[in-house]
């Protein structure tokens, strides 16, 4: 396999493929979509966090909360006050400081914040919170310190707004769609038009020119689903981790997109088939959309392996403890289409070769 090769047909494939419908539909579906409803349940332009303090004494961390530019802080008089704020909503997370708290962490002994998290705030919101205080205790000690944290959920600790319901459908189509179909119609064409015939008797090989459409879809759909994370401020703090597990996600999909755009015979048949099969790349989506639905159902489908650790990472604040189990499932997954689409690289050159 020549990567000098595979880099000309990857050219060839974006100069030519980026003017098909396909290949603009998956870059604009996933835009409009993600802009509609980041309109109707105003999170595209969201506020940034919001954290209450209450200092009952005179803590460095209460300038630093007020002043900081990556959140918004608001001063409260009381604890009660605070509670209050938090249980209505006006807060995100509220944190009550003890009178001797400075001294505690620059003496580096044990010390304690009662925290109040509002049930309804967005998961990704807590985490930036949480990474935010633990920056300011750091910063006043000037070392890590033990700092035992006391938190109380106030409200609806279970209800989950449909932002984030929505949000890992809107990945998965991003994900879906761009590394199925944009791969599978570029195949489609180049065998309606003859043109795989042709390219099939140059130097380059047919696992070439499958790795160079591949790889379009891999790039199209990792990109998107990048954009729609950036879009809906989802990144969380584990950033390299979400989006290595976009880049599976996004292999995964390419490698099935290839193996379908083998087996149709025309454009038809293809979206027949990916229509017929669709409801199998999203249900996972779907079962995280509906809590009542039992949630072990959506490990069945394979797209589960991605929806999991996208959702965990960006609303959970996991880490690689928390989805290498399904990093693993994936990355066997991937291997085993890879070596379909290895058997399917060959048998379709003997056919080549023999037409």
């Amino acid at each position: 396999m020549s990567l000098r090769r595979v880099g000309i047909l990857l050219s060839k494939e974006f100069r030519h493929g980026s003017k098909s419908f396909i290949f603009i539909i998956a870059i604009v579906m996933p835009l409009v979509l993600s802009f509609v409803l980041s309109m109707v349940f105003g999170t595209l332009f969201s506020e940034k966090p919001k954290l209450g303090v209450s200092d009952e004494g005179d803590s460095q961390i209460t300038q630093m909360v007020i002043q900081s530019d990556s959140i918004i802080g608001r001063e409260y008089d009381s604890a009660d006050a605070l509670r209050n704020a938090v249980e209505d909503g006006a807060v995100d997370m509220g944190i009550v400081l003890p009178a001797d708290f400075d001294n505690l962490v620059i003496q580096g002994e044990m010390a304690e914040i009662t925290a109040y998290v509002w049930g309804e705030s967005l998961a990704k919101n807590r985490v930036v919170l949480g990474a935010t205080v633990a920056n300011m205790i750091r910063d006043v000690a000037g070392q890590e310190v033990p700092v035992e944290i006391a938190t109380t959920t106030l409200g609806d600790a279970e209800s989950i707004p449909w932002n984030n319901r929505l949000l890992p459908l809107i990945v998965l189509m991003a994900i879906v769609f761009g590394g199925i179909m944009v791969p599978a119609t570029s195949l489609v064409d180049e065998k309606q038009k003859r043109t795989l015939s042709a390219l099939a008797i140059t130097p380059a090989s047919l696992g070439e020119i499958f790795l160079s459409k591949g790889l379009v879809g891999v790039i199209v759909s990792t990109v998107m689903g990048v954009l729609i994370l950036v879009l809906n401020q989802a990144f969380g703090a584990q950033t390299p981790l979400l989006i290595g597990m976009l880049v599976l996600g996004a292999v995964m999909a390419s490698t099935f997109g290839i193996m379908l755009g083998v087996f149709a015979k025309d454009v038809t048949s293809l979206f027949a088939t990916n229509k017929a099969i669709g409801i199998l790349y999203y249900a996972p989506a779907f079962v995280y959309m509906f809590p009542d639905i039992p949630q072990w159902i959506g490990r069945i489908f394979p797209t589960y392996y991605v929806v999991q650790p996208v959702v965990e990472i960006s609303q959970q604040g996991g880490t690689w403890s928390d989805v290498a189990l399904e990093a693993f499932i994936l990355i066997g997954l991937i291997l085993i289409m890879i070596g379909i689409v290895g058997i399917l690289a060959r048998r379709t050159a003997q056919r080549e070769a023999l037409a």
